[in-house]
């Protein structure tokens, strides 16, 4: 992911092509940012969101389970790297619960702040560095495999 035409669309064809576009989302964010972002995730559910963010902290030499933190909003990582906090807004009744729940620190900090289902928390959230939009689609012609499924994945910078 050298050059910014590169990282505009992709279509990942597997999980495992979803895993090596995050670490290259790594390193694309690493060059332009250093070691600070906030990346808003935009997908519907089973878009690879959480996958995305798995081939982030693999780059970063996370070895453990990397769980989705719908239930629990938030899944923090250290690493050696830096830190990773993966956000999950879906379940969100309000912004401002973001604030009761201390989340402000975390985003005044430094780490990377991936943020699945921005919208949820509009008005409150700091504007994004990387807005990263996936979606899942049928590859046209083929007949080979039925029902799979290929993600497309858009990646912008602010």
């Amino acid at each position: 992911m050298s050059g910014a035409d590169e990282m505009l669309t992709r279509v990942l064809a597997d999980e495992d092509a979803t895993v090596a576009f995050g670490r290259e989302l790594h390193d694309a964010i690493r060059q332009r940012l250093g070691d600070t972002a906030v990346v808003y995730l935009h997908g519907n559910l089973g878009a690879g969101k959480t996958t995305l963010v798995r081939g982030v902290l693999r780059m970063m030499d996370h070895v453990g389970a990397v769980k989705s933190p719908t239930y629990t909003l938030l899944e923090p990582y250290t690493t050696e790297h830096g830190d990773v906090f993966h956000f999950d807004l879906y379940r969100l009744k309000s912004p401002e619960e973001l604030e009761f729940l201390g989340f402000d620190e975390i985003f005044e900090g430094p780490g990377y702040k991936f943020v699945e289902w921005p919208e949820q928390g509009a008005g409150w959230l700091p504007p994004a560095n990387v807005e990263v939009s996936l979606s899942l689609h049928k590859p046209a012609g083929d007949a080979n495999e039925a029902g799979l499924m290929q993600r497309r994945v858009s990646v912008r910078f602010a």
